[in-house]
């Protein structure tokens, strides 16, 4: 630890006990407490406020304390008890086993022919319509042919009529027409 850093006291609780460590920031609080997700992220760590606590920490610096779950017991390197646990519920006393019911017999297996059949005429309904597409898209393809060449015939036939009118319009100015 630098000299001259301030200590804070943090406190969380780590599996069955409640843990306090002064530490100059909350990164070194969770290293001091072997920890690599953020506590106080999660709100499960935060400032610690009761004094004896802070007492306890400051006197062991980045040393983690700890004491049992819930105790009012003194904070030390090592819990001097165990947490409270709760006594178990005792069990029932079991009840005699009811007589089984006798098995009803399996009700014969359902009749698929109709679902069969329904299956069957959409995958033919399925089939029909890519073959339709297929067909649709070839003679697409042939229509765009169609409208490429036809494109490209205007665009040559224009600039041959636009040639003409340019040397119609020549003529007719050179025999003093205007315009």
């Amino acid at each position: 630890m630098a000299k001259g850093s301030r200590l804070k006291v943090f406190e969380a609780q780590i599996g069955f006990y409640d843990t306090v460590v002064a530490a100059p920031s909350q990164a070194a609080a969770l290293r001091a407490w072997g920890v690599h997700q953020n506590l106080f992220a999660a709100g499960e760590a935060r400032v610690a406020t009761d004094e004896a606590a802070i007492a306890a920490a400051t006197a062991h610096p980045e040393i983690p304390l700890r004491r049992a779950l819930g105790s009012k017991d003194v904070f030390a390197v090592e819990a001097t008890s165990l947490p409270k646990v709760p006594a178990a519920p005792k069990a029932k006393a079991a009840k005699p086993a009811a007589k089984p019911k006798p098995a009803k017999p399996a009700p014969p297996p359902a009749d698929r022919s109709k679902l069969d059949a329904a299956e069957t005429a959409l995958k033919t309904l399925d089939e029909a319509r890519k073959r339709e597409e297929a067909e649709l898209a070839r003679a697409q393809a042939h229509l765009d042919a169609r409208i490429a060449a036809a494109q490209a015939a205007y665009v040559q036939a224009r600039k041959a009529a636009t040639a003409k009118v340019v040397e119609a319009r020549g003529a007719y100015r050179k025999a003093g027409g205007r315009d």
